[in-house]
Parts: C-alpha cells; structure tokens; sequence
C-alpha cells in the first residue's frame, strides 16, 4: 500500500481538493515542487501555474492555480490559492486571447505599457495553456 498524505487545496471561492494523496507537483516561487508523504516541512509562495495530484490509488487531476501559498506539514499538505480553477474547466480560447493580448502590450511601443503586469499576465495565460494541454493528454 503506498504512503499518503492529506492535502487541501482551498481558493477565495471554494474548496477544489481535500483527501489523501501519494504526490503533489506544484510551481513554488523559486521552481517546481515534488511533495510526497515524509516530505520536510516547507511554506513557500506559489506561481501561477499547475498543479498535478496524485490521488490515492494513482488517479491523477490537474489543476491551474494563478498564485498563493503553500504550507507542507508532516501529515497534511494545504495549498491556499488566490484563484484556482480545474484544468477541465479552463476555456482554451481565452487563454489564448489573454496570451495574445500580453504579447501585444509587451511588444508595444508606448510610454504608457505596465510591461511588469503584461508579463504577469502573460505567465497566467501560459501557465492555464499548460494545464489544458495536460488535462487533454490525460484525457
């Protein structure tokens, strides 16, 4: 039988995930985590990004988290997002609208361009495509 660990994944707007898991992969602030159960403990802040779980029993879900917390505690991981949302419910068109008009601001020539929040952005939609394109190879 393989080691778990309880994680909880919470947003403003709901609880996305609470049960036990085998492994976690997140983006953290300074690159990608690997948890597993045993796993020391860790708060870090998180990137826009995805997160794979590893469920109980080897079941996998992806899910995009835009930025948050991460606490690791011997027995129970809890990742606070600012929004996060199911691969499966992300709409792959807006994405790449977003992505397209973060690419135009940053390309922009203009004094009056936030080039800091146009690549904030820009990372959002990146990080949402690639959630989408590793909800659809699960699929």
């Amino acid at each position: 039988m393989a080691m778990t660990v309880n994680l909880n994944v919470v947003s403003a707007e709901e609880s996305l995930f609470s049960g036990s898991i085998e492994a976690l992969q997140i983006t953290g602030s300074e690159g990608e985590l690997g948890i597993m159960p045993g796993h020391a403990p860790l708060l870090t802040s998180l990137k826009p990004g995805m997160a794979r779980i590893v469920k109980k029993g080897g079941e996998e879900e992806v899910l995009y988290l835009s930025g948050g917390m991460l606490e690791v505690q011997p027995n129970n991981v809890i990742v606070l997002a600012d929004v996060a949302t199911r691969g499966s419910d992300l709409d792959e068109q807006a994405a790449e609208a977003a992505k397209q008009r973060a690419e135009e601001h940053l390309n922009a020539q203009g004094s009056d361009v936030d080039y800091a929040e146009a690549a904030a952005e820009l990372a959002r939609a990146v990080a949402q495509l690639r959630v989408i394109q590793a909800t659809k190879k699960k699929l």
